[in-house]
């Protein structure tokens, strides 16, 4: 890789963690329109200012286990990431999805990625679903793992999605988001649907999850807390957020800002705007008062979200 892609693949990690954080302190809170949003911390867990929630937590148990470099699509690569799940369950997190909770809860304290699976799948039989949003939030290391690879990608985003999220609509919003990333990572630009389409399952139905939310203002979204709707929600704010003439760069922070100001599930839809943000813009593009103060689970930095970009990359 270059130095620009580089650049961009650690701020795939990076700006979701930065989204997370950001938006952490708005969590189901009424947002005004004209929010100016910052790392204030509280939220439903408390955080402290610049402190990431679930969402970058269980996207670190993902790159860790890539930065090892086993495939996730593996057995050894699935049961390291949901022993990286489970050993951040087991630090009793402030904050967490009730379907992510229900399927750890059921898992055993070191289970292997079949467990988890077969735990997911069970809690989606007895509910008769499971498209929330918390597989999507964590997929944007899976795409740095297969920059290479786009049929791996989407194999490997569906693997890690179902270890808690078994429904379709969570799997396969995963492996569009990825291969998303994937581009802007290794091209610079942000994808059309025709970029994506040849690996993509369902492809009619993507592409209109995808078009509509082109077309349609961000603030239509705020039923976020689904997969589905977290997308279109991230992806509107990023289309309908003007790229500044000047400083192209700053788009990454202002449409960030658009994602928080559509409300409900704020630091998810945050968190998956950011990772293709990152992708996109590149972590030199994230302010530096953000990512001085950005930490969490388990007690690293934005310098050691960096390390980990680099070694899945390397």
């Amino acid at each position: 890789m270059d130095e620009a892609q580089l650049d961009r693949a650690c701020g795939v990690v990076i700006a979701s963690a930065a989204g997370d954080a950001l938006g952490a302190g708005y969590e189901f809170e009424t947002v005004a329109a004209d929010l100016e949003p910052g790392m204030i911390g509280g939220g439903l867990g408390n955080f402290a200012p610049g402190e990431w929630t679930d969402d970058t937590s269980m996207a670190v148990a993902v790159a860790r286990a890539a930065a090892t470099g086993d495939d996730l699509r593996s057995a050894a690569g699935l049961d390291a990431v949901a022993h990286g799940f489970a050993d951040w369950f087991a630090s009793d997190p402030a904050d967490i999805g009730i379907q992510t909770a229900q399927v750890l809860a059921e898992a055993c304290r070191r289970p292997t990625g079949a467990g988890m699976a077969a735990a997911a799948h069970a809690a989606h039989e007895r509910a008769g679903r499971s498209a929330g949003n918390g597989s999507l939030m964590r997929t944007g290391p899976v795409a740095l793992a297969y920059l290479d690879d786009p049929e791996a990608l989407v194999e490997a985003a569906i693997a890690v999605s179902a270890l808690t999220h078994y429904e379709p609509d969570a799997t396969e919003a995963c492996a569009l988001w990825s291969l998303m990333i994937r581009h802007a990572v290794l091209t610079e630009d942000l994808p059309t649907f025709d970029h994506v389409a040849p690996w993509i399952p369902r492809p009619d139905h993507w592409r209109t999850v995808l078009s509509t939310a082109a077309e349609a203002p961000p603030p239509t979204f705020t039923q976020n807390a689904w997969s589905i709707g977290a997308l279109q929600a991230a992806w509107s704010a990023i289309v309908h957020t003007p790229v500044p003439d000047g400083e192209p760069h700053h788009h990454l922070s202002r449409a960030l800002v658009t994602a928080i100001r559509i409300g409900h599930d704020t630091d998810t839809v945050a968190a998956i705007a950011g990772a293709l943000l990152g992708a996109r813009w590149g972590a030199s593009a994230i302010p530096a008062g953000w990512t001085a103060i950005l930490h969490g689970w388990p007690g690293i930095d934005a310098a050691a979200l960096d390390e980990m970009a680099r070694q899945i990359v390397a």
